[in-house]
């Protein structure tokens, strides 16, 4: 399936990504909340990645006897079974724990998949049934005290080809939303996505822009209401000069916006913002869920 041309199944699943981080239960909220709004069964998945699910063990083998040796290895082969074992009974706990919680926050038919590999590689191969994928902002093994994102979420952003919920670490009601918008044909894509799917009917509207407002972006502006009048919006526009990382920044806390709409690669200053050094420095200040679209 190309990564430039692809078509959300309409009766695709809402999967929810879940570790042992603290962005667990947001992101099954979100995920139910998803589910709700567009009427799509959910699967929480949680993936025993192999790379971090051992740790690694020092080679002594050259220090000791042959019978030594032997006996070492088998006790070593052993604690790396035991630390499979729990790390699968850790899994299951907590999707047992997910899928009760989906549940009570009224999600679709949830239920639990475990896979072992990498996030990123388990999400491209079951992505083909998947309408949202829902992920935490950061996960178990993130430095919390240095702010940084979680390596499986830059990895999914880039390796997904579905629109990816990115969660808060708390679920609150989702009432507002606003689309950064600069006029690249990929913001535009947004605008369209959003009049398409029934996630966000209902919910007030506003189109956040960084910049002046030539000509060009007022034609592209006036276009991108339209539709979203069309498709039962009744959108609010923001036209603030400055840097796109902070006025949308500033924007989002000023209008009191529950959810922010990006997308997830483009040709102008929003690119960045994704794809470039950016990326990080959005997705950790702003602390509301971000929808990214492609």
């Amino acid at each position: 399936m190309s990564k430039t041309a692809y078509t959300i199944p309409a009766d695709g699943r809402i999967m929810a990504c879940v570790d042992a981080s603290i962005y667990a239960d947001s992101v099954i909220d979100h995920a139910a909340w998803a589910s709700k709004r567009l009427d799509a069964a959910l699967v929480c998945l949680h993936v025993l990645d192999r790379e971090t699910a051992h740790s690694p063990t020092a080679d002594y083998s050259g220090n000791i006897g042959i019978d030594t040796q032997s006996a070492l290895l088998e006790e070593l082969a052993e604690l790396d079974a035991q630390r499979s074992r729990a790390a699968m009974r850790q899994g299951r706990s907590l999707l047992e724990r997910a899928t009760k919680r989906a549940v009570s926050a009224g999600a679709i038919e949830p239920e639990a998949l475990q896979r072992h590999g990498s996030l990123v590689e388990t999400a491209t191969e079951l992505e083909d049934d998947v309408r949202l994928f829902v992920i935490g902002k950061r996960g178990e093994s993130v430095d919390f005290n240095k702010g940084h994102l979680g390596a499986n979420l830059e990895r999914t952003v880039r390796g997904v080809n579905r629109p990816l919920l990115v969660t808060s670490r708390k679920f609150r009601p989702i009432e507002r939303f606003a689309i950064a918008f600069d006029g690249s044909a990929t913001t535009r894509k947004c605008v369209e996505m959003v009049c398409m799917s029934p996630l966000l009917k209902g919910l007030a509207c506003h189109l956040i822009v960084a910049g002046s407002e030539d000509d060009k972006l007022r034609e592209s502006l006036g276009r991108a209401r339209q539709e979203l009048e069309a498709a039962g919006f009744e959108p609010r526009t923001v036209v603030q000069p400055g840097d796109a990382e902070q006025v949308i920044i500033d924007q989002v806390g000023q209008l009191d916006i529950d959810l922010l709409v990006m997308g997830a690669y483009g040709h102008s200053r929003i690119r960045h913002l994704i794809v470039g050094s950016t990326t990080t420095s959005v997705l950790r200040s702003c602390m509301i869920p971000v929808l990214l679209l492609r």
